[in-house]
């Protein structure tokens, strides 16, 4: 048999070839080769979907409900999720023009890039931040440019830092408050600032505001709902985090007609609709949920303080985040960097934190400890935490 002929072309598309892999995939490639491991890592609620929301997509199942629906989604959930937005985020959206259903708020924020980026268009974003946004951005051929957040603003993004970053070629900044991996939010006074630079600007904005529900004090803010935004903003959530539904993969962006009907174009060709079950789930979420949101978020709460105060107890410096379920511990009193205390940590005691580089090089002298997990899980890896700083010491 003859051999086929070995190719001398690299196929693979060069704004591709460099992109890195996932910093947090990467790391838990190691831990699942791993026994015995407690695990801090990854972003995923510690709660079974909620049971009425499950038999919601069950009995559509069950209904024969397996077509495809509007590319824009049912218009029952659009209906929801605009009256949803209206009371909680104090924006009003149409839902026959202005909302779109997507596969996660990971394809809304993809076909959101790619309906308004331009090759060289800048695409301005803070700093550490979730993995996705520097590569999304390349993606589309955009040039990603970030701005560091600090410990000693509580990882808050200053307007006068976005003021400072913008040339000529930027087009759009992109938010996330909460955030992650830091837990940082931001006041309605530092939003609106933030609102004055981008309207001063004719800047664009992208705001992701997945863990909006989980803010443990005070209340949130959305960009989208000052003054003078809403013309200028894709708001783009979702129902993973608060409703505990990473596995149905559903989501949604609010926009303008004219950004609405741009992204559309990009979702119809490439998902064409988010699955009908996942949409059917999502609103029995909306329209019976929030009770069993609030006890998710009261548990994440206790856990968040729980956390906290055990880090700052054996000398890793943790701000109070004051949403998201993430905790961002300063680990550079043990003398290494966040990739070695990382590595160090699952080797010698089995717990898993995510390095703070995975989510940016100002993401250094710092993890990401999960307070999703269980109760149990938390103590058993503060314990083991505790131990292997000890043995720095």
């Amino acid at each position: 048999m003859s051999k086929s002929p070995v190719t001398k072309r690299d196929f693979v598309a060069e704004h591709v070839r460099g992109i890195p892999r996932s910093g947090i995939r990467d790391f838990f490639e190691i831990v699942q080769s791993m026994e015995n491991v407690v695990s801090l890592g990854i972003g995923e609620p510690g709660f079974t979907t909620p049971w009425h929301i499950r038999e919601a997509a069950i009995y559509a199942l069950e209904h024969g409900k397996t077509g495809y629906t509007s590319n824009f989604g049912t218009i029952q959930l659009r209906r929801a999720i605009s009256r949803y937005v209206t009371d909680n985020f104090h924006v009003e959206y149409d839902p026959t023009n202005e909302i779109l259903v997507t596969v996660g708020v990971s394809e809304a924020l993809d076909i959101a890039l790619r309906a308004i980026v331009n090759p060289g268009d800048e695409i301005l974003y803070h700093e550490p931040c979730y993995v996705s946004y520097h590569p999304s951005v390349t993606l589309t051929h955009g040039v990603a440019k970030a701005i560091q957040t600090r410990p000693e603003n509580n990882f808050a993004l200053r307007a006068e830092d976005v003021a400072a970053a913008i040339t000529p070629k930027t087009k759009a900044l992109m938010l996330n408050f909460p955030t992650n991996p830091t837990g940082a939010t931001m006041t309605g006074e530092e939003i609106e600032q933030l609102a004055r630079v981008c309207i001063a600007n004719d800047l664009l904005v992208l705001t992701d505001e997945i863990y909006s529900e989980l803010t443990f004090t005070g209340t949130h803010h959305s960009i989208a709902a000052v003054p003078g935004m809403k013309e200028r903003t894709i708001f783009l959530h979702g129902f993973s985090k608060a409703f505990a539904m990473t596995g149905f993969r559903i989501g949604y962006a609010c926009a303008p007609p004219a950004l609405t009907e741009a992204m559309l174009r990009v979702h119809q060709y490439s998902m064409l609709c988010a699955s009908i079950i996942a949409q059917e789930a999502a609103l029995e979420a909306l329209e019976h949920g929030r009770n069993e949101m609030e006890m998710m978020r009261e548990q994440y709460r206790l856990r968040r303080n729980f956390i906290v105060k055990s880090f700052n107890e054996i000398g890793l410096k943790c701000h109070l985040p004051v949403g998201s379920f993430y905790s961002f511990p300063d680990i550079r009193s043990t003398g290494l960097t966040s990739k070695e205390f990382s590595v160090k940590l699952l080797e010698q005691e089995r717990v898993a934190m995510v390095p703070g580089t995975a989510f940016g090089p100002s993401g250094e002298g710092h993890v990401r400890a999960s307070f999703a997990s269980a109760m149990s899980e938390i103590e058993k890896a503060i314990e083991r935490t505790a131990k292997f700083v000890r043995s720095r010491s």
